[in-house]
């Protein structure tokens, strides 16, 4: 184990009341609202406000680059934080206020923008954009610090829906709105009930596990001592994050466009897809939560942790030919109504596309865990230590991300006309492959190591 994992002498002696533990996990959940807000409805969102489907997923660029910069930073001075209000608290109520921010920024962007001069009749609205982007970015960074729409909400803040918003902006702002609630006390009440020892100078000298290496140098030694299963691994990671992010863009874009036929700012029928998608989200997260807690339990019938992992990635190109069949299907039975806008779908073309939701919460559950764990196992006799090697692990999973966000607007744009189609394909062959990789390249974990499934993420 290296320096970086030994607790601190301080603590060692100490018990953690349940209690204590439960608050600050607490935390997650105003963090996750976020991140579910984002994944769900802000590629739609952007659209609405004038940008191409093709450029769209640059913003998703933040998400990737604040996650390889903003945490291994945040965790390095954490740990050296020597002020009076504790080495984690001021990070945490910092990530939180961004959080609120960035909220208000993105939640108020059309508002913003128009009383700065955007003419509402334009299709693209540069200062919306502009301010929408800047608070994109805070929150992410936000989000990374604290790591790791209902159709009529607006009418219980009747002041969201604005002449510069309309229905979908106001449930957008509502939802936000709601967000900064949860987070602020849930955080305010886990920094006041929990408290920190101030760390001095001299504690941090005492521990010596940074030797004076900034934490970009220690990474970069990481990458320099990594065994060949942690590269396998990484190789695999790398392909399976590749498969993901697109479904994770745009599978609510994909709902609104390809299976319900609509255009964003023209007519209803994608703003209803989008709906959908969110429902199809709800699905999926529940399938994740389900499926987190009978994995550790299904190893040893599916042969052990890299069977299980190969298997779900399988699962994941399945899911992928999926959604193409059911665009496909969707498109041949398409119908439009008098003012030229698609008819809601078959109840079958529904329901597949909200079973392709359901079905893929199991790999995703997986991939939120059984990477990490083998993580964990393969630094056992690493230089790097098992810190280090689930930061090297987190670059893995960041590179893919901002690999689609550059190649897929232009890629979707050259081959699909816009749609989402050419990246679900890449995904499929990737997962194939992936799920492959994982079979062949890792090696068996030894019997004699526990795997503990540790929740990871965006």
């Amino acid at each position: 184990m290296g320096q970086e994992d030994r607790p601190s002498s301080r603590y060692e002696d100490e018990a953690t009341p349940v209690w204590k533990l439960i608050i600050v996990s607490a935390i997650a959940a105003g963090v996750q609202f976020g991140w579910a807000l984002q994944l769900s409805l802000l590629t739609p969102y952007v659209q609405l406000l004038g940008i191409p489907h093709t450029w769209s997923a640059y913003i998703w660029l933040c998400g990737p680059v604040s996650g390889m910069l903003v945490q291994p930073i945040v965790g390095y001075y954490s740990d050296r934080c020597t002020a009076a209000f504790g080495r984690r608290r001021p990070f945490i109520l910092g990530g939180a206020l961004f959080v609120a921010l960035a909220v208000v920024l993105i939640g108020f962007a059309a508002d913003i923008g128009h009383a700065a001069g955007d003419v509402l009749t334009d299709e693209l609205k540069p200062r919306a954009i502009t301010v929408f982007i800047v608070g994109f970015w805070v929150l992410d960074v936000a989000n990374n610090m604290l790591q790791g729409p209902c159709r009529a909400l607006h009418t219980f803040l009747p002041f969201t829906k604005t002449e510069a918003c309309d229905v979908y902006c106001a449930n957008l702002k509502t939802c936000f709105i709601i967000a900064i609630i949860l987070l602020m006390t849930i955080t305010l009440v886990a920094i006041t009930l929990v408290q920190e020892k101030q760390l001095t100078p001299e504690e941090i000298e005492d521990d010596g596990s940074s030797g004076g290496v900034p934490v970009f140098g220690q990474i970069f030694g990481a990458f320099m001592g990594l065994s060949r299963p942690m590269v396998m691994l990484l190789i695999v990671t790398c392909l399976n994050w590749i498969a993901w992010f697109p479904f994770l863009l745009f599978d609510t874009d994909w709902m609104g466009k390809e299976v319900y036929g609509g255009v964003p700012n023209k007519g209803k029928a994608y703003d209803a897809g989008v709906h959908e998608g969110s429902l199809g989200l709800m699905l999926n997260s529940i399938v994740v939560g389900l499926t987190s807690l009978v994995v550790e339990l299904t190893l040893r019938g599916v042969g052990g942790v890299k069977l299980m992992w190969g298997f779900v990635n399988f699962l994941l190109a399945i899911g992928f030919g999926m959604m193409i069949f059911v665009t496909k299907v969707a498109a041949s039975q398409r119908q439009y109504g008098p003012d030229g806008d698609a008819l809601t779908p078959s109840a079958e073309v529904r329901a597949g596309a909200l079973a392709i939701f359901a079905l893929l919460g199991i790999p995703l559950s997986v991939t939120f865990s059984i990477p990490f764990a083998l993580a964990s196992i393969f630094s056992a006799g690493s230089k790097a230590g098992q810190g280090l090697s689930l930061g090297v692990l987190n670059i893995a999973i960041c590179i893919p991300q901002i690999i689609i966000s550059l190649t897929s607007g232009p890629i979707d744009e050259a081959f699909g006309n816009g749609g989402n189609l050419p990246m679900f394909v890449i995904g499929l062959f990737c997962a194939a492959l992936s799920g492959i990789l994982a079979i062949v390249l890792l090696p068996k974990p030894k019997t004699s190591a526990k795997v503990t499934l540790a929740p990871g993420g965006h």
